[in-house]
């Protein structure tokens, strides 16, 4: 084989690997952005489990303060945040999640992208975690706003910490995240054996009483059971949790990206 064709072959192989999303292995720490409190139970509860039973250090970040999802009308916006918080911190352990930050803004209020982009990107630099987690914004359908901008400031986020100085002004160093995993998306290309760990999930989001009765957690389960038999279907395992996952490159003009 003459050096040309090997050559080709070489950047043959480069261009495949940039199809590729990156895997999900050897995660030791990994931060789960969420708009509201409960989403990253409902998102992906059975796959932080799995992380954190692998030893996996998981952070959450929780955007909103979660204040709109009144279901009490002797409620206040303001007594219920506290109620979400304390929910939101409880679920998470449950799911062996050791550390939380809260960025307290009012539920329904984002939509300064680049500011909440910063403010992430500021935590990120400071947890240095090797993947990251959040709705995928570019879900078909997707009303709520909070999901929008939570999901497309994370992912600015991710392909801009690994600058010098971002956000402005910061006085901590850079960091190249290994990937981002969006959980609540149509375009999934990866799928997470949560077999030993779809009950747990359940239980997690139980622990967010003010915003689910039984009645409401039992058809979850009953949903989220048979979508979880679907993408395990073609698996060595039963149930399977759908992510999109994508590498820094695929997320800055890069056509390719919705079919990785």
């Amino acid at each position: 084989m003459n050096s040309g064709s090997e050559g080709f072959i070489k950047m043959d192989l480069i261009l495949k690997a940039m199809l590729k999303p990156p895997k999900l292995k050897n995660i030791k720490c990994a931060i789960c952005i969420q708009p509201h409190p409960d989403d990253n139970e409902v998102g992906m509860g059975g796959v932080i489990a799995k992380l954190t039973n692998e030893g996996c250090i998981v952070h959450y970040l929780t955007v909103t303060d979660g204040s709109l999802g009144l279901t009490d009308a002797s409620m206040t916006h303001e007594q219920l945040a506290v109620v979400r918080k304390k929910e939101t911190e409880d679920s998470g352990t449950l799911l062996g999640v050791e550390h939380f930050h809260h960025l307290n803004y009012q539920d329904g209020t984002l939509h300064d992208i680049n500011k909440l982009s910063g403010e992430i990107g500021e935590i990120i630099r400071n947890v240095k975690p090797d993947f990251i987690f959040c709705p995928d914004p570019w879900l078909n359908y997707e009303a709520h706003q909070d999901h929008i901008v939570t999901g497309k400031a994370a992912a600015q986020s991710f392909i801009s910490t690994s600058l010098i100085k971002y956000p402005r002004g910061t006085k901590t160093g850079p960091h190249q995240v290994k990937g981002i995993g969006f959980y609540y998306t149509s375009r999934p290309n990866t799928i997470v054996d949560i077999t030993d760990t779809f009950n747990l999930k359940f239980k997690a989001m139980g622990v967010h009483k003010s915003q689910f009765d039984q009645k409401t957690l039992g058809l979850f389960k009953l949903y989220f059971k048979q979508k979880a038999k679907k993408a395990a279907a073609d698996k060595k395992f039963k149930l399977g949790c759908e992510l999109k996952i994508l590498g820094e490159n695929h997320l800055h003009c890069f056509t390719d990206a919705e079919f990785i």
